[in-house]
Parts: structure tokens; sequence; C-alpha cells
């Protein structure tokens, strides 16, 4: 288990402090307890069939859970694809865990790669409103991994016309990957969730988890690890967020179009923004804030990218917006999350000492 501690980041934070409040004499201490008790509940989504929706993104599905704003979610997730990977790879068959056979029977309805958590429905959110998710805590449900490439597929189809896997091995206690029967390379493990989303509007019907885009789903950022902070617009009643494709470690790019996948399992807190909006997901680090861009275009998802931290610059940090654009060109760092999705992907990250 990785355990690190971060402190707690929220986009939102510039003139957004909560006043003191007074509780009056009346009010016991047991029943202010019991309040909070209430107000922040932690709620169970364990590996199971009935918690797993296979690979799409549905305002029409019922919810495993409900939720309020202020309440955290533990749940337990399957790598993409399932198992058939990791058996090919050379994974012993007794290494699955009883729940990671049940979802891999029992889930038959299938139509992207994901396996996902939830969706989780958050009482009083509506379209329009503004979902933050902490990520507050992420590590490993199994001590190993999957990648390799597909014909077609990846950055450099023409290059690498036949299909490969290969297994890791993770050492969960020191935060390390080998991959197995390569000598002489050792990898930090750094997990995160690639995909992470809400429902589409209910017109637009099922989206398969493949590509991410408006509904956020398939970032595939390996920034968004433990300690940090998605926000993302909400397109319908309730949000119905979902979560699913744990990664053991990604490089920017995500080249053959898999990193490390790997079951894990996470508690993330959910914050629900009413006075706020968004058009596209943005994030927070303890070091950075991050805008994103994603179009099939490459330089439109760079150019979304600069557009979003523009707009933040302008609209959070009260900057005139030449100026915004300025700052951008001289300390804005941009990256490739993704090429492999069909939707590329762009992240920029301004760090926050530059703020005084």
């Amino acid at each position: 288990m990785i355990t690190r501690t971060h402190e707690r980041a929220s986009f939102w934070n510039q003139g957004m402090r909560a006043a003191p409040i007074v509780i009056g004499l009346a009010i016991t201490a047991m029943t202010t307890q019991a309040l909070v008790a209430q107000q922040n509940a932690t709620h169970q989504l364990p590996l199971s069939a009935e918690n797993i929706h296979w690979g799409f993104y549905d305002a029409s599905l019922e919810p495993v859970v409900t939720i309020r704003s202020g309440d955290s979610v533990y749940f337990e997730n399957l790598l993409a694809r399932g198992l058939q990977r990791l058996r090919l790879a050379g994974i012993s068959e007794d290494r699955f865990l009883p729940s990671m056979l049940n979802v891999e029977e029992e889930e038959t309805v299938r139509v992207g790669s994901h396996p996902l958590n939830g969706p989780v429905y958050i009482e009083n959110a509506e379209a329009g409103d503004v979902l933050e998710v902490r990520l507050v805590d992420i590590g490993f449900l199994a001590d190993y991994g999957v990648s390799g490439f597909l014909p077609g597929g990846g950055t450099l189809p023409m290059d690498f016309p036949s299909a490969a896997l290969r297994a890791f091995e993770i050492d969960t206690i020191n935060g390390t990957i080998t991959m197995t029967g390569v000598e002489g390379i050792e990898i930090p493990a750094r997990p995160f969730f690639g995909s992470i989303g809400v429902a589409p509007p209910l017109l637009r019907g099922r989206i398969n988890s493949t590509a991410p885009g408006y509904h956020v789903g398939n970032l595939d950022n390996k920034d968004l690890i433990e300690g940090t902070t998605l926000f993302m617009p909400i397109h319908v009643d309730g949000a119905l967020l979902s979560i699913g494709d744990g990664h053991a470690a990604q490089g920017d790019g995500e080249v053959t179009g898999t990193a490390i996948e790997a079951s894990l399992y996470g508690t993330i807190e959910v914050i629900l923004h009413k006075d706020r909006t968004l058009q596209w997901p943005r994030a927070e680090t303890p070091t950075h804030y991050i805008s994103m861009g994603l179009d099939p275009d490459l330089d439109e998802a760079a150019r979304m990218a600069t557009r979003e931290m523009v707009r933040f610059l302008v609209e959070d940090k009260d900057m005139e917006p030449g100026d915004a654009y300025i700052l951008c060109s001289v300390a804005l760092n941009l990256h490739i999350t993704q090429l492999v999705d069909g939707t590329k992907g762009v992240h920029g990250m301004l760090s926050k000492d530059l703020f005084r």
C-alpha cells in the first residue's frame, strides 16, 4: 500500500473561505458531532458486479449509491479489459481475487474497455453545476499489472504490426515496479485512475468509455494521483459520477495505448459547487494548477488547454487577458496527456509558486 499525505487542494479556494460558524450554547457537543458525521459519511463500493458498469457513461443508468456533498466513497476497481490480458501475460490464476473473478464472470454488458465503479448520484447536483472530486487515497488491490500493444494501435502502428504483452510485478511496500523478463529496470509506482467522469446529457445516449470528452471520462492524466483534485462540469441531475481504469504508472502520451494496467482501490471526497461554471475539466495538485484540452486534433487540444488557463487566470486571479496570455507563454508547461484514444489530450501545468 502506498500512502502519501498532501494538503487538501481546492481550485476555487480564492476568496471562498467560509466565515466561522457560531454555535449556540443550546447545541451540545454531542449534537454537533452527530451533524458532522451525518454530513460527512463514507460509502462503500467493494468490487462486485453490482457496483460495476463496463465501458460506458450513460445518464439512464440507475445509481449504485446516493451521497451528499462532502461525503466520501471508498471503492475497488478491476483493471481495464479485465483478466484476459493478465492470463495471456502469464499471471497465475490463483493470484486473482474472488471479487475480480466475480466481476469478470457476471458483468456481460461490455461496451468499452473500462470496468467503472458507479454511477454515484450526488444529491442536489444539477446541470450547470461543478463537481469537485478529491482523490484522497489510492492503493493497489493486487500486486501485479500488465501492459502491451495491439496491431493498428498506439502511436507507431506501422512500426509494430504485431501484438505483445508484458506482466509487471508491483512492490507495494517500496513503491516500485519491475517488468518481468527485463533486467535492470525499476519503475516508480505512481497509481492513478485514468477514467473519471459524469453522465452525458440524457439525449446523448450511451458514450463509449474509450475517449474523453465533455463528460470528462478517460483523461489518462498521470498527474491526477493521490492528493490531487479534479473539477468537472455537470450535465444531468445527480451528476452520476463513475471512476475506473486503474494505472500503476504511465508516461505522458501513453504511446502504446496502455499504461501499466492494474486493479486499484481508492477513496474520493465529493464536493458540489453551485456557484461556479466550467466548460471543460480543470485540476489542482498541491503544487500546480492544471488546465485541459481534448480534441481529435492535437493543435486544437493545445489551444484549448491554453485558453482554459487564460480563462482561469482572468476569472480567479483577476489578471487582464493579455497579461494572462503572456504569463502562459513564459510559465505554462503543456504536456501531451495521451495520443491514442482518438481524442488527443493536452494539459497545461502552472506552478502555484508564481503567486506570492
